[in-house]
């Protein structure tokens, strides 16, 4: 039976998939969460502890040393697939080779190469590459009328991603920045399955940020509702077919442009201007689970085929899906919630800081406003719950 490496920050659900695949599975990643499947070959970076820390994940993750614990691993399994946090680039030339999914992602990871390569041929933000705070500064006079934000010009996520004002104090130390006209409007998202012969987007979604709960300065990822429609894009839109054919369209012309190879994901934003590209994830994306239960498919078998020259017949959707991640609260001690549609659920007795990531409520539903309320209501519970753990630990 060949073998396959699941590497990356969290494999829990990409696990469950392989699972029900025909090879002998490998796991690597940062955290472990309690309804983590538990297999043989399996290696975890944070081990959950009761009354201990978690940390900040900023502060303590870092790919190299999954790149590491996993050497072994690498060196005996036939196959690889990077799940979010590890790049193909991390892996040397000959390991890429093992590699199911795009490996040349130097312009696609890279925010300002992408930039340069999408400019002439998509709507997308006007984009500097800045040195400093000070060189921000300079090009943001000469544009008096436009607000810009400060980008790492690599990372995903939305960590990270700040307005820039006269009052901007920002440390680049040694990362790397973009200056991007910050675009005002509805966050999408296309997921398509692509080979070097074709592409086939697989399902458009609402793509939901922080800002879009708290009307704060914070774009951090916290979710998706899918399939796209009228009621699931909460917004006031005139005709979401040419929407949504729009953003089938450019997201296999993306796929083609850059070779792309099994699923990728394609984020805009939407406003009356039309449709801003802003960037491709090149890898299984945060929808892999709500694309499984509004399809009914396996989204692992799927973008290996599609690695293996084999797009799938797209089904039409049976539900809607709803991904929100819930960010802790306060600094909590966890202890059992009983809800049915919860996921990435902590160890008990493990501490999360304030504004780590807690868990996920993941729901689907034929009615849409149904589907709404079940997961806002698991929410407000889960909130409700997360009472401040004040005791300092190990």
């Amino acid at each position: 039976m060949e073998k396959l490496l699941l590497i990356g920050i969290d494999t829990r659900s990409m696990l469950n998939s392989a699972l029900k695949l025909d090879y002998t599975i490998y796991s690597t990643s940062y955290f472990s969460t309690s309804d983590t499947p538990t297999i043989k070959n399996q290696k975890i970076i944070l081990n959950e502890e009761d009354g201990i820390s978690c940390g900040v994940f900023e502060d303590k993750f870092n790919s190299t040393d999954i790149i590491e614990l996993s050497r072994d691993y690498i060196d005996e399994v036939d196959y690889i697939i990077p799940i979010s946090g590890v790049s193909p680039s991390d892996f040397t030339k000959n390991d890429q080779k093992k590699i199911l999914g795009n490996t040349d992602v130097k312009d696609i990871e890279n925010k300002f190469r992408f930039y340069k390569k999408i400019k002439e041929e998509f709507l997308t933000p006007m984009t500097f590459s800045v040195s400093d705070i000070n060189e921000a500064n300079e090009i943001s006079k000469n544009y008096p009328n436009t607000q810009f934000i400060l980008k790492p010009v690599q990372g995903s996520g939305g960590y990270d991603i700040n307005l820039l004002d006269k009052n901007s104090e920002i440390s680049f130390n040694d990362t790397e920045f973009i200056l991007q006209e910050y675009v005002s409007g509805i966050n999408v998202s296309s997921s398509v399955l692509a080979n070097k012969n074709d592409a086939k987007t697989i399902m458009n979604s609402r793509l939901l940020t922080m800002h879009d709960f708290e009307k704060n300065n914070s774009f951090i990822y916290v979710g998706n509702i899918l399939p796209l429609t009228k009621k699931s894009i909460m917004a006031d839109v005139e005709n979401i077919n040419k929407i949504n054919a729009e953003m089938k369209d450019t997201s296999e012309n993306l796929a083609k442009k850059f070779k792309l190879n099994g699923s990728n994901g394609v984020d805009y934003i939407l406003n009356e201007n039309g449709l801003y590209v802003i960037e491709i994830n090149p890898r299984l994306q945060g929808t892999f689970e709500c694309v499984e239960k509004t399809l009914g498919i396996n989204m692992l078998d799927a973008h290996i085929k599609a690695c293996q020259g084999e797009i799938i017949e797209i089904p039409k959707a049976k539900y809607y899906t709803y991904k929100k991640i819930i960010y802790s609260p306060t600094r909590m001690k966890y202890e059992k919630i009983n809800l049915n549609n919860i996921y990435d659920l902590p160890h008990i007795g493990s501490i999360t800081e304030k504004s780590e990531p807690l868990l996920t409520i993941i729901d689907k539903d034929k009615d849409f406003e149904k589907l709404y309320e079940k997961v806002e209501l698991s929410s407000e519970k889960v909130n409700n719950l997360s009472i401040p753990f004040q005791p300092n630990v190990k």
